[in-house]
């Protein structure tokens, strides 16, 4: 092989080096991102998508921030209020499996970060993943902006929705659901 064949040969090497380098220290820091923007939000109260919807009552959450789950049609007949609250969060699948968690009627972020209130030790949760939270007599779950999703009974989870107690929850490779 020539001189001049495995110079250029080093710099293409080179080349690929620095752009894969790039690349994962962009997408750390668009995870970071993520995670500070949703702590502003938190503690603003406003911008989140849950305080963004329409209709519906507020309550506040422990950030000082308000949320409405968007239900649709609103409140209806048809949902009795004198259900009990669920009052354990079982883990089902994933590193955590069969682990139970009393709630006691608080909300519970769900998350890789130290500070979260269930932490998950997973390459696919981000740090301030989602969040659990009670209104009346339901739970909600909320994505707080997660790079690889929430899912809810196999489906992506897009906005604020009520989780009945037996449906599954996904969160990387963490299975969870209520339990009352």
């Amino acid at each position: 092989m020539s001189e001049l064949a495995v110079a250029a040969l080093r710099m293409g090497l080179l080349l690929v080096m620095w752009i894969l380098i790039i690349s994962i220290v962009s997408s750390q820091g668009r995870d970071l991102m993520v995670g500070a923007r949703n702590k502003v939000r938190s503690r603003s109260g406003a911008g989140t998508p849950a305080a963004a919807g329409a209709g519906g009552g507020t309550s506040a959450a422990p950030g000082g921030s308000s949320t409405t789950p968007s239900t649709p049609g609103g409140p209806s007949a048809t949902t009795p209020t004198t259900r009990p609250l669920a009052t354990r969060l079982a883990i089902t699948e994933g590193p955590l499996k069969d682990t139970v968690i009393q709630l006691n009627g608080t909300p519970l972020l769900l998350g890789r970060a130290e500070d979260a209130d269930l932490v998950l030790e997973d390459d696919y949760v981000s740090g301030r993943h989602a969040r659990l939270f009670p209104q009346g007599s339901r739970w909600f779950l909320e994505d707080l902006g997660s790079t690889n999703g929430t899912f809810v009974s196999g489906n992506p989870l897009s906005r604020t929705v009520a989780v009945e107690p037996g449906t599954p929850i996904r969160i990387g490779k963490t299975v969870l659901e209520l339990r009352s």
